[in-house]
């Protein structure tokens, strides 16, 4: 089995546990939380993904982050991925979950990088502009990346609208 077929099985068990339990849009967004946060930090990845570390331990550091902060689900099936030793999948699992929960839902996704985190009324504003740039049915994934210094990047699959601060003044740079 290749490694693409694996995290698409993981990816798919994910999405058949999500669906079971009723709450597949909340357990796309925790787990989809979860990946950027494991992305992020390095000293996360180093201890969930360290074989020197039980697997018990590496659950229970799931389990300190998510407990009351993600669905009991979500926090159970990340803590499988991690403690069945793929942790060093877990992003490229979560991505492949999410864009196939999308998919059920007929939606595409569109992951946006923003300095601040968006309102509500933000977010529904982007989602429409989004929807209406691409002419397809979107779901917004926010991500709070403070290297976006303003403005937004959107990624909607191989698609980047960028309308932050330092993509317009590059582009006034080769104007002048």
């Amino acid at each position: 089995m290749s490694v693409q077929e694996r995290i698409d099985a993981y990816a798919n068990a994910l999405l058949e546990v999500a669906r079971a339990e009723g709450h597949l849009a909340e357990v796309e967004d925790d787990l989809f939380r979860f990946a950027r946060v494991f992305e992020g930090s390095d000293e996360l990845r180093l201890a969930l993904t360290d074989p020197q570390l039980p697997a018990e331990r590496r659950v229970a550091i799931v389990d300190e982050l998510m407990g009351g902060k993600a669905l009991a689900t979500s926090a159970a099936l990340a803590a499988f991925v991690v403690g069945i030793g793929r942790a060093h999948d877990l992003p490229a699992i979560v991505d492949a979950f999410v864009e196939k929960a999308a998919h059920v839902r007929s939606r595409e996704i569109a992951e946006v990088r923003s300095a601040l985190p968006l309102d509500e009324g933000q977010r529904t504003r982007l989602t429409q502009a989004l929807a209406v740039a691409t002419g397809k049915q979107i779901e917004l994934k926010v991500i709070i990346d403070p290297s976006v210094l303003g403005g937004l990047v959107a990624r909607i699959g191989d698609t980047v609208i960028d309308g932050t601060v330092r993509h317009r003044l590059d582009q006034l740079r080769e104007q002048v």
